[in-house]
């Protein structure tokens, strides 16, 4: 898998990288590529530039020492709670489904769905802005009815691979899912 190339919904490359553990469990992980230096650059020059021509006609240095602090706390919160290097899959068979996002400050969320939950996993199409893309999804199964559907975990949120990636995934785990059926 690690020969083909990939990209996101907006053209920007991904990599998509596969490890067996077993013939039960597979791990998925999709990498957007890093931060750019450069653009993170032109964000800052902007904000300070309109800061200092604020700054030019006021003569109010509030307005630089707040549009530092500003710019500075907006770096922050786009690392900690935005920017997603990489998102995992971990599939096991008899277990489970662990999801996991980690973010360019090192922040790790992960959630864990157990089996018994997990009626299908899917391709799912959707309208975003002015064209139909495609998403993994895990359809959870209704308590109270066998064959209904309680609610949809979307996988790989924020990379959003395109469809020839997410086929990949898909058959690997549902290979892995018939297995344990």
């Amino acid at each position: 898998m690690e020969d083909e190339a990939f990209s996101d919904i907006s053209g920007k490359p991904i990599s998509l990288d596969c490890q067996t553990h077993s013939s039960f469990c597979r791990e998925f992980t999709v990498s957007s590529p890093k931060m750019s230096i450069g653009k993170v650059m032109v964000y800052t020059c902007s904000v300070w530039l309109l800061a200092y021509a604020v700054f030019f006609f006021t003569q109010n240095t509030a307005v630089l020492s707040s549009a530092i602090l500003i710019t500075l706390a907006g770096m922050m919160l786009h690392i900690h709670f935005v920017k997603v290097d990489h998102e995992s899959l971990l599939v096991i068979g008899s277990l489970g489904i662990q999801v996991s996002s980690c973010y360019a400050s090192g922040r790790e969320v992960t959630t864990f769905i157990e089996m018994s939950k997990i009626k299908d996993i899917v391709i799912n199409e959707a309208v975003y802005l002015h064209q139909i893309i495609y998403y993994l999804c895990v359809l959870l199964k209704e308590p109270s009815e066998p064959n209904g559907v309680s609610s949809v975990v979307t996988l790989f949120q924020s990379s959003k691979p395109r469809h020839n990636c997410l086929v990949k995934v898909y058959r690997s785990c549902q290979e892995i899912l018939s297995k344990c059926q």
